[in-house]
């Protein structure tokens, strides 16, 4: 029987895995959706939901051209806009929920993006991924975005159990240092496109290798 893990045999083993990642991906924070404001990067995030940052980035490269104010989006035409971004998954929700969001934004914010969570989430189309990312990025508030490379690959190093992305956030705030919230998301996305990817993980070629318990025996 495999011997279980200490607590601190686990903090040693982070530690490693994030000196790794580091030295590997290095320490700036980067953001793969493109924007120029906190509201475009708001309107971004919406649409990136089931989608891949490529294909947002293509679409707003337009989008942000013709409505180039967070006032045009509130007052968009759905039909309008859901042809706008018909090439991205989910369009006519994304597109209800912009529009709403936006309203809000003009009408109870003055325009701003509000920093806090509660207010954050309880816009449309905006849950706690998304919040997140705009805590993060725009506020530099210490936040872990839980997406799918975050979630398949944390779980695989034995950093977090539960299924529920939410669990999981709250797991990797015990688990990891707050200076490193917000990279863990860059670092994880860059890795699992890469290396630790889904359906045909490159085990072989990993440098967390020696420290992840579910790595492929490869003899």
């Amino acid at each position: 029987m495999k011997k279980r893990e200490t607590k601190a045999e686990r903090a040693v083993r982070v530690q490693k895995v994030l000196e790794l990642l580091d030295l590997e991906y290095g320490t700036d924070y980067r953001c793969y959706l493109e924007y120029e404001t906190p509201w475009q990067l708001l309107i971004a995030v919406i649409l990136s939901a089931q989608c891949t940052d490529a294909r947002v980035n293509l679409v707003t490269r337009d989008l942000f051209q013709k409505y180039d104010t967070l006032e045009k989006f509130a007052a968009a035409d759905q039909e309008e806009l859901e042809k706008d971004i018909h090439s991205i998954g989910f369009y006519r929700m994304k597109a209800k929920n912009i529009i709403s969001c936006c309203r809000r934004l003009v009408t109870e914010y003055g325009g701003q993006v509000p920093p806090e969570m509660e207010e954050l989430t309880s816009l449309a189309g905006v849950g706690r991924k998304t919040a997140n990312v705009i805590r993060g990025n725009i506020y530099h508030m210490p936040s872990i975005v839980v997406d799918t490379h975050v979630k398949r690959i944390s779980r695989k190093l034995g950093f977090a159990k539960e299924e529920d992305p939410e669990k999981i956030e709250y797991e990797l705030m015990k688990v990891l240092p707050q200076d490193h919230w917000i990279l863990w998301n860059i670092h994880i996305i860059t890795l699992g496109r890469t290396i630790c990817t889904a359906r045909s993980p490159k085990c072989g070629q990993c440098f967390l290798r020696e420290y992840c318990p579910s790595r492929e025996d490869l003899g």
